[in-house]
């Protein structure tokens, strides 16, 4: 089965991790209470309301004030909000990780630039690289649908450039999933994102290791993608934009999959479920946390970063992986391990992990 590893002395190393959100910070006690002014009908169940409770979500960060999404908006209107926040988030990123691993914007030969919440022909990192100063010869790979896989995923492909040569490579995952909500439209799926979704990003510059040190060393990358099981997650398109489509198996799909999964993963780098002393997991939500524990047989605060994350911020999809990343860093972990997330396809990306 196909698994990148790490060619001797190409070993990709993390040089710097900068994440950041739209200024709007917004408890979710008010966006519970905005709720009840969108869903009418399903507010009167307090089951559903319950939603915002049980997510362990205390704050979120949002493109546009509250308000705002209590007014009508198509498609056009929020991919233009889109195109406008993501852009001023990735150039405060870029800016941030690029001063941290003291490179020139000119420098950077390579931008994967991972997004899942709109649309832009050019991708939004030629604009970015136009306003930056980056280096116009620079190899760019935009990824678009991976959905809250797409930070795992991202990285990985981030890490192969550099095996490839590339010296310098900038990683962006900007989201802005608030942008997705779909006014009025009182299905569940659309409600419960309601209740986790948020936006955010994370810019992180790779380079190959020169023995200086770095965050994080990367030893390969692992994907699996389950057959015939498109339905489990994604986007629908309709008139108002793109509306969240999961199912409710997803905590089941990780249980049933994910132990034999991770242990694959670990064994293409010669490495077994002993050596493994970090998870840095996706928090799609607090039953997906849960069941990654169930699944892996983790230790009580194994999962802890990803609780605190969602708890802080909410469910960024592709950008809330390497947010868990820069909270595993803060606790001081170390070790080898997985940094994992699953998202459309349905899917699971694994990337190798050696914290110092």
């Amino acid at each position: 089965m196909p698994v990148m590893t790490t060619p001797a002395g190409r070993t990709p190393i993390v040089r710097a991790l900068v994440t950041g959100t739209p200024p709007h910070r917004t408890p979710q006690t008010a966006i519970r209470e905005a709720a009840r002014t969108l869903f009418p009908r399903m507010s009167q169940r307090q089951q559903m309301l319950d939603v915002f409770t049980n997510a362990n979500i205390d704050t979120r960060f949002l493109a546009r004030p509250l308000d705002w999404y209590l007014e009508p908006h198509d498609f056009a209107d929020k991919n233009a909000v889109y195109v406008q926040e993501t852009l001023a988030l990735s150039e405060r990123l870029t800016l941030g990780a690029l001063q941290q691993a003291n490179v020139a914007p000119a420098d950077v030969d390579a931008v994967v630039f991972v997004s899942s919440t709109g649309i832009s022909t050019p991708s939004l990192d030629a604009t970015l690289m136009n306003r930056l100063g980056l280096n116009p010869h620079a190899v760019r790979l935009p990824l678009w649908g991976l959905g809250c896989a797409g930070g795992a995923a991202g990285l990985a492909r981030a890490a192969d450039l550099v095996r490839a040569g590339f010296q310098r490579v900038l990683l962006l995952a900007v989201e802005l999933c608030s942008l997705t909500l779909v006014r009025n439209d009182e299905s569940k799926s659309n409600f419960v994102g309601t209740g986790l979704f948020a936006d955010g990003g994370a810019a992180l510059l790779l380079t190959p290791d020169d023995g200086a040190g770095g965050l994080a060393r990367l030893h390969g990358a692992r994907s699996t993608l389950i057959p015939d099981s498109e339905d489990i997650m994604g986007w629908d398109v309709v008139g108002d934009g793109l509306k969240v489509r999961f199912s409710r198996d997803i905590p089941t799909l990780v249980r049933r999959m994910m132990r034999d999964n991770a242990d694959e993963a670990l064994r293409a780098a010669g490495w077994t479920r002993d050596d493994a002393a970090v998870f840095v997991v996706h928090p799609g939500g607090t039953k997906v946390i849960a069941a990654y524990e169930d699944a892996l047989s983790l230790p009580p605060g194994a999962l802890d970063a990803s609780r605190e994350t969602l708890r802080g911020y909410g469910n960024m999809s592709s950008a809330t992986v390497l947010f868990v990343l820069q909270e595993t860093l803060r606790r001081g972990a170390h070790g080898r391990g997985l940094l994992s997330a699953m998202g459309p396809g349905f899917s699971a990306e694994h990337v190798l992990i050696e914290l110092p």
